[in-house]
């Protein structure tokens, strides 16, 4: 069976590493029952191109001209001017692609509306899986647009059993089609060797103690909040730090407040980083102030290097993985009195509370490895074609 992959982005996502994953886990674990594919749209995954190629997985390129490096990254206004521009210049490529090799599956990550809207005015022998990727807005025109065209696709997966119930509540989607499918983040051999990798950590932190906290410096991240909170943080932890790993269209933003609050010798964009795993590591503990996260990549990830972690009480990753506060702390979200309250709470537990959090976060994870993604998905597909 054939699988084709339809993800294009135009910056740094989570999806990206997500979906470069899941075609590793099919490759690794179907014996040749399922080839995947990876469908190159613009340039994209020129990104990856050193791991796509390290892993042997096979690109189809819809366009000759690589769009990708001409085209705006950040900001609301112009990312959609960066959608528009890949909605027309891919449609009648992928039209074409799905006519002439008649694949069997496409697994669509981003972008969903361009195949979506070719599915809505076509009949393909190809069958469409919806992966929701992150957590779903149902605004009344995508549930609409959903909801017309969800009778064509097969399949539609979610990433937590949260998003699963969310959807299930919306009768967007007839009920039987919504599967979980938890995402391939944790590739343990990949993992291990990022942590006995020869990087090194930034000079300046060498010696100081920190807080970590990492993602895109987006509106959905909330570090503003983040670096609010750090100023009361630091009246009763005056030697703490706190780095921030990502980059995005709020660097400029975020820098002006750390500036107002006099906090640059103690807050630091230290930008992105492609193996964030010696930060972890020497950090105190891992915080996420996000608005929304599904699951929450980077949550899972400081898990796995047995960090503790403190996360806002968003939809709907956080809310699952830390299951009421089993597995780490939350806050409830925007409120910083609880944020405050719930830092001093680990600043004050005990070892041994710390320890049995980190370690029932540890089992919760298991189902974000690469052999447990392939499980599901294939058992999703092979049960679906009986």
């Amino acid at each position: 069976m054939k699988l084709y992959y339809w993800s294009p982005f135009v910056s740094n996502v989570a999806t990206e590493k997500a979906v470069i994953n899941s075609i590793k886990s099919v490759m690794k674990f179907s014996k040749k029952k399922l080839n995947p594919y990876l469908l190159d749209i613009i340039g994209e995954w020129d990104l990856s191109k050193k791991k796509i190629i390290n892993e042997n997985i096979e690109i189809l390129n819809l366009l000759n001209f690589k769009l990708f490096k001409f085209l705006p990254k950040y900001g609301f206004f112009k990312s959609r001017f960066s959608y528009i521009i890949i909605f027309f210049s891919s449609i009648y490529k992928l039209h074409r692609i799905l006519k002439k090799d008649k694949p069997d599956y496409l697994i669509i990550h981003l972008m969903t509306f361009i195949p979506l809207f070719l599915l809505f005015f076509f009949n393909y022998k190809t069958k469409f899986i919806l992966r929701i990727s992150g957590y779903p807005k149902l605004s009344n025109l995508r549930s609409l647009f959903w909801k017309i065209v969800g009778k064509k696709i097969f399949l539609v997966t979610t990433p937590t059993k949260l998003t699963l119930e969310l959807l299930k509540d919306s009768k967007i989607f007839d009920s039987s089609k919504i599967k979980y499918l938890p995402d391939p983040i944790l590739d343990i051999r990949e993992m291990r060797e990022k942590k006995l990798a020869d990087d090194i950590l930034d000079q300046r932190f060498l010696n100081k103690k920190f807080i970590i906290s990492i993602g895109r410096l987006t509106y959905q991240k909330n570090f503003d909040f983040m670096i609010k909170a750090f100023k009361q943080i630091l009246e009763d932890y005056p030697k703490l730090n706190l780095l921030i790993l990502g980059e995005g269209e709020e660097r400029n933003k975020l820098e002006k407040l750390i500036k107002k609050l006099n906090l640059e010798n103690k807050i630091f964009l230290v930008g992105y980083k492609p193996n964030i795993y010696k930060y972890l590591k020497k950090s105190e503990g891992f915080v996420l102030t996000s608005h929304w996260e599904d699951p929450g990549f980077v949550l899972i990830e400081a898990g796995f290097s047995n960090k503790i972690v403190l996360s806002s009480d968003c939809p709907n990753g956080p809310r699952e993985l830390l299951n009421n506060n089993v597995n780490g702390f939350l806050y409830k979200k925007d409120s910083l009195v609880d944020f405050i309250e719930r830092f001093k709470e680990i600043q004050n537990s005990n070892i041994e509370l710390i320890f049995k959090k980190k370690l029932s976060f540890k089992k919760k994870i298991r189902e974000f490895t690469l052999f447990n993604h392939y499980k599901i998905l294939s058992s999703i597909i092979l049960n679906n074609e009986n």
